[in-house]
């Protein structure tokens, strides 16, 4: 009979691959460094993970924006706005401004490489654009426009993103993702 999983553990080993995913990138990680870089061994990451794919899977998801939450109790356009600036916030100054950084190697990586990094990818976008596509059908958007407007938020938050990371051109970005909630709030009408 297998022993039982110490949650405790499991959830530090997370936290610990996180922070070096955040800090060394995706790309060239094998399980192999990645264990010698938090203090632990392969095996150990098998054993509380499953895989290299499920633990990627794992990070990304522990660490990226709660746009369900965000995006749940939207009931108006002024709703759209408060949750489009939550996310912003969230992932240029929040707790998963960190998590930006993984989720663009991830989609880099997905388009070089999309037999290993696609399905994961495509699962970090659908996570974060469904419940967005969720509230604009709530607000009576049929559900293919419903789609494409939750798909240029999401996107044209996720390029800026990239680019204040980039350039590091906090006003820029800023006043642009403003601009980009309002055209989103305005398809909300």
């Amino acid at each position: 009979m297998p022993r039982p999983v110490n949650v405790e553990k499991r959830a530090d080993l997370l936290k610990q691959v996180v922070h070096h995913l955040q800090h060394h990138g995706l790309a060239q990680t094998s399980l192999s460094s990645l264990a010698d870089a938090v203090g632990t061994t392969k095996r150990m990451l098998l054993y509380y993970f499953g895989s290299r794919e499920n633990l990627l899977s794992q990070a990304l998801a522990a660490n990226r924006a709660d746009t369900q939450a965000m995006f749940d109790d939207v009931q108006d356009t002024d709703g759209v706005r408060k949750a489009a600036h939550a996310l912003w916030e969230a992932v240029t100054v929040g707790e998963q401004s960190g998590a930006i950084r993984m989720l663009l190697q991830l989609l880099s990586l997905a388009a070089t490489d999309p037999e290993q990094y696609g399905d994961l990818a495509a699962e970090s976008v659908e996570v974060m654009t469904h419940p967005i596509a969720v509230a604009y059908v709530r607000l009576g958007h049929p559900p293919q426009h419903a789609w494409a407007e939750a798909t240029l938020l999401v996107s044209g938050l996720r390029g800026l993103c990239e680019d204040r990371l980039v350039t590091h051109d906090v006003a820029r970005t800023d006043a642009a993702a403003h601009r980009l909630i309002e055209v989103a709030v305005a398809a909300a009408d």
